[in-house]
């Protein structure tokens, strides 16, 4: 899947999203890059996506005027997963909602019992 591809696939998920999770979803961007750099991923995990920023319950009063989270969707680990293309759209899917758990502050372990993991 080529990026222009996989960039629409990520804009349709967010689109199919709840209205009130987009509304939420204040000063976040969703990127989408080949994959993590040693920056984002210094241990070589192969991250299928990362959220980066201060999630919503531990924001402070005067958090106003701050860049944005970031919210990464990295192609090729998706990619090298070989699923057909539904398959891979799914993932693509569990991946976003992941991430944005993540900015709702939520933990790992909370994600993983919700299934979103």
């Amino acid at each position: 899947m080529q990026h222009v591809d996989f960039e629409e696939v990520v804009r349709e998920t967010v689109a199919e999203l709840p209205h009130w999770v987009q509304e939420a979803m204040q000063n976040v961007e969703i990127l989408v890059h080949d994959k993590a750099d040693g920056r984002l991923d210094p241990d070589n995990e192969g991250l299928l996506g990362l959220y980066t920023g201060v999630p919503l319950p531990e924001r402070e009063a005067n958090h106003a005027g701050e860049l944005p989270d970031v919210i990464y969707i990295f192609r090729l680990p998706h990619l090298e997963l070989g699923l057909q293309p539904d398959a891979l759209r799914e993932e693509i899917h569990r991946t976003l909602v992941h991430e944005i758990a993540h900015y709702f502050g939520m933990d790992d372990n909370h994600v993983e019992e919700l299934g979103w993991g």
